[in-house]
């Protein structure tokens, strides 16, 4: 029988161990679990949490992912894309409200080209002190490169499970092996990187989720998020039951344990599901919020989920309610872009790798 105490303080779990960890049931066990993780957040990452501005420019999609409210197929859903002045513009704003992380997320529509892309990133970079961290699904290597060039930071690409056989049922026109290949290839061009799973996806196991962990450990990334399956109208997946909050706690907190110095979001997937939610991955773990800055219509229109929190308010409202929870805790918003928290162990990391 396992030492629940012991293995709380082990430097290295093997899979066994994630797995009986994210089995806990017992609520005096589960809280013994969550205590370390906050412990070990603070050690590694201190008291800061670092806010990420989130601008979702556009919701259209080439793939068809079964869970996804922006799959090609939804006919239903009004689909828009912001000029890039527009995307400019809504940077200056979120840089203004003193965050200095801009992520620029979309489906992967390729109407908006190479050029197109490196434009916005350097326009904004011109404009404002910020990291620049792209979301745009699986590009060409090449882009990635120009991206880099023209300024991006970080690129965020979520693995969703480890399993390849669930993969290849999630996203009928990608592999697993080919994402991975993309992860590994942007980290080679000095990007930080960031990927992470969906708790409770329909065939998901505990087994599957301990996998997700321990692949965000092989690939070493600088962030790594952990949210809640929620179902979309309009997809197959519409009828299934969304995920567990507790298990999704859990996952953050294991997360925290095996991956140590990683920046990990409490994600509005999370709030979305419980009203609590955002603190709660606060609480056991996590160490950076990434609200949704996107300028209106257009937020209300990326619905990847429904109901997703925080969709009505105007940006300095955002970060007024999320400074007020944030201090509720004990903790204060970092005035800073929040980098890796491995780049001074790799110097190495950097542009010149690619010139």
């Amino acid at each position: 029988m396992m030492n629940l105490d012991k293995i709380l303080y082990k430097d290295e779990l093997t899979k066994e161990e994630i797995i009986f960890l994210l089995s806990l049931e017992d609520s005096a066990d589960q809280q013994k679990l969550f205590n370390r993780a906050d412990q070990i957040r603070t050690t590694y990452c201190g008291n800061e949490v670092h806010l990420r501005g989130i601008i979702e420019f556009s919701n259209n999609c080439e793939q068809n992912c079964l869970y996804c409210g922006l799959r090609e197929d939804n006919l239903s859903l009004q689909r828009y894309r912001m000029m890039p002045e527009e995307i400019i513009e809504a940077a200056k704003v979120i840089s203004n409200l003193g965050i200095f992380t801009i992520v620029l997320q979309s489906g992967e529509d390729f109407f908006y080209d190479t050029h197109e892309i490196s434009y916005i990133i350097y326009q904004i970079k011109q404009h404002a002190d910020v990291a620049i961290t792209l979301c745009l699904g699986e590009r060409g290597f090449d882009e990635y490169r120009e991206w880099k060039i023209a300024g991006a930071d970080r690129y965020l690409l979520k693995h969703e499970t480890a399993n390849p056989k669930s993969y290849q049922v999630y996203h009928k026109k990608q592999r697993l092996i080919e994402r991975l290949n993309h992860l590994r290839y942007l980290k080679t061009l000095g990007y930080q990187i960031g990927s992470g799973n969906m708790i409770g996806l329909p065939m998901q196991t505990v087994d599957d989720i301990a996998d997700d962990i321990l692949l965000c450990k092989d690939l070493d990334l600088d962030m790594a998020a952990f949210g809640p399956f929620i179902p979309s109208p309009h997809t197959p997946y519409q009828n299934k039951n969304a995920g567990d909050v507790d298990l999704t706690l859990r996952t953050i907190a294991v997360a925290r344990l095996v991956l140590k110095n990683v920046h990990i979001p409490a994600t509005t997937a999370l709030a979305t599901l419980d009203e609590d939610g955002r603190a709660k991955g606060l609480n056991v773990g996590a160490n950076v919020v990434m609200p949704d800055l996107t300028p209106n219509p257009y937020r209300q229109l990326y619905q990847i989920y429904p109901d997703r929190k925080c969709i009505n308010d105007n940006p300095l409202h955002c970060k007024a309610c999320l400074q007020l929870q944030i201090e509720s805790l004990g903790r204060k918003i970092a005035d800073g872009r929040g980098d890796s928290l491995k780049l001074n162990d790799e110097p190495s990391r950097s542009l010149s790798k690619i010139n």
